[in-house]
């Protein structure tokens, strides 16, 4: 055997080292198999990735500036003893800003979308240090180009240079190495580099100047603040637009607020904060507030005899929002409200795609390439994108092709304010169709991935299978084109649809399955307008059902249904295909 200090790094790491692996936008993972070691190869591979593109690729140059920011969990910026001493995220990402030869800009702690806006604007690409809204002992980080996030396309040869980097580090001698046997740099703590604030201040007077300083003035509202990055920046923007603000709920530990899954008890939490301000300083016109790096809105309206808070869908929010922009082409996953289908943007929906920002994005594009002037898109989170400039009462809003919280919060609100209506009075002109998320959390990715498998078609080219009669099926591909099949593929999806049948079943409320989507998981269509839809997240282990109904009330029941313990739909669903 070689001298101790001739041995690589790998050999003498003292943990059994886990990959990152890309999520449905970003990379994730649990904080305390996040070494730096782990984080820094990813950012290094990334960074060098970048710098093989062209600038009209989105390509970025050494020498040149690089911009990063990180949210307010713990093991962004710190060490957290009780997740095994990992963190410190944000210092690893610096070390490989500058290993790949570039500038660090520390832009601090603002949200995703804001220093997704300052980078763009000056050409250069950017990492957001973030967990978003998933659980407080995970983490991770996100990558923009210098044109936008990055796209699906490029996650294989992201990951092939990866390796690379990978082997080059493992392989140096670990006397040479930055890291030591525990994967965190061997000099201990770091301090970050100075703070600017340029990002931030960009970002707020983004909409001052396209809504105008009197846009919500004699509005009150109150801020739900938690732990969101974005919290303070949020009271500025509407306070600088014309609003009364009063907050509430401000917390220093951690907040995992999921704005596609909106609880009972986190409604009650904010109802009670709601209450308690209410009694101090009078009714409120809404209550808003972000997810954890402020690129989710979290919108609530207030009935106004029962002073109760009405918790409103990204998704509707998202319709609301393009009809005020004048958007001429949308792009929205599967997983959204079909109610855009029926209402007023119905003419001018893109095909729908998978679900994450990269998708939406993509077919942004598409629809920029046939032609379109006013394209937007967003998630069922929430999140908003702009695919172009947007103009308004003789503003533009420049293109932020990634997910933004602030303008469809200021949309609704400025919506509401114009025509002096409250806002559970906007959102009943949308089409009468409710929705509801909800999830089963510590469920095995894996297993959620078996259950979309064994109720899937073997041909990949299947996207959609329409049950027109007992004997008569149509299937169609993505662009919801017909394709041919055959009689054993027929015969196949009629049996995944009495399998699905027998859980969704009359009893339960379900009418006959019509139709099964599968672009992203898999979605039935009941003949009696119920709508289920079930899908794996894409970073975490957890299990998601999307429901859509006529009535609130059907779509609240669909959900609880499937996630109730021990032995809803989900679990039921489990244990068959186990």
């Amino acid at each position: 055997m070689r001298p101790n200090q001739q041995k690589s790094l790998r050999q003498c790491l003292a943990y059994e080292p886990r990959e990152l692996q890309f999520g449905t936008s970003g990379r994730r993972g649990e904080v305390v198999h996040l070494t730096q070691l782990e984080v820094f190869i990813n950012a290094v591979a990334e960074l060098e990735f970048l710098q093989s593109l062209s600038k009209a690729e989105g390509g970025i140059a050494r020498g040149e500036e690089f911009f990063y920011a990180r949210d307010l969990r713990p093991s962004s910026s710190a060490y957290v003893a009780e997740q095994q001493g990992r963190g410190e995220l944000a210092q690893a990402i610096e070390q490989a800003i500058l290993y790949a030869g570039m500038i660090p800009v520390n832009e601090g702690m603002i949200p995703t979308p804001a220093l997704t806006h300052y980078a763009l604007a000056q050409g250069k690409g950017s990492m957001m240090v973030t967990g978003s809204h998933i659980p407080f002992d995970r983490n991770g980080y996100k990558t923009n180009t210098s044109r936008g996030e990055l796209l699906k396309q490029h996650e294989r040869p992201v990951n092939e240079k990866v390796k690379e980097v990978r082997q080059r580090f493992y392989e140096q001698p670990f006397d040479d190495s930055l890291f030591g046997a525990d994967g965190l740099f061997k000099t201990g703590s770091r301090a970050l580099s100075v703070e600017r604030r340029e990002a931030a201040s960009a970002y707020i007077q983004r909409y001052v100047d396209f809504f105008g300083k009197q846009a919500l003035a004699g509005m009150r509202l109150l801020t739900y603040q938690h732990s969101a990055v974005g919290r303070d920046m949020l009271v500025d923007i509407l306070r600088a637009l014309g609003a009364e603000v009063v907050i509430a709920g401000r917390s220093e530990t951690f907040v995992p607020i999921d704005t596609e899954n909106m609880d009972a008890g986190q409604l009650a939490v904010i109802q009670k904060l709601y209450d308690e301000e209410a009694a101090q300083y009078g009714q409120f016109d809404a209550v808003v507030s972000t997810d954890g790096d402020s690129d989710r809105p979290l919108i609530l309206g207030v009935e106004a005899e029962t002073a109760t808070v009405h918790f409103f869908g990204g998704d509707l929010i998202g319709m609301l929002t393009a009809e005020l922009l004048g958007a001429d082409a949308v792009v929205v996953p599967i997983s959204s409200n079909d109610g855009i289908d029926r209402g007023k943007l119905k003419d001018i929906i893109e095909a729908k795609t998978r679900i994450g920002s990269p998708y939406v994005i993509a077919g942004m594009e598409k629809a920029l390439a046939r032609g379109k002037k006013a394209v937007c898109g967003w998630e069922a989170n929430g999140g908003f994108l702009t695919g172009s400039d947007i103009f308004l009462n003789g503003q533009v809003l420049t293109a932020l092709p990634t997910r933004d919280a602030v303008l469809p919060i200021l949309a609704v609100l400025f919506i509401a304010r114009r025509d002096g209506a409250p806002l559970t009075e906007i959102f009943t002109r949308l089409p009468k169709r409710y929705s509801r998320a909800a999830l089963i959390k510590q469920f095995p990715r894996t297993l959620g991935l078996e259950i979309v498998k064994r109720f899937s078609p073997s041909d990949e080219a299947i996207q959609t299978a329409a049950f027109l009669s007992d004997d008569k099926i149509v299937f169609m591909n993505e662009n919801n084109k017909e394709i041919a099949a055959d009689t054993v593929q027929k015969k196949a999806l009629e049996t995944i649809r009495q399998e699905l049948e027998v859980f969704f079943s009359p009893e339960l409320g379900f009418g006959k399955i019509e139709r099964i989507n599968y672009v992203d998981g898999v979605r039935m269509y009941f003949s009696n307008g119920d709508l289920a839809h079930l899908r794996p997240s894409g970073n975490a282990d957890e299990l998601r059902i999307y429901a859509v109904a006529d009535t609130q009330g059907r779509a609240d029941k669909i959900a609880a249904m499937a996630i109730a313990e021990p032995d809803g739909l989900l679990r039921r669903l489990a244990a068959y295909v186990r």
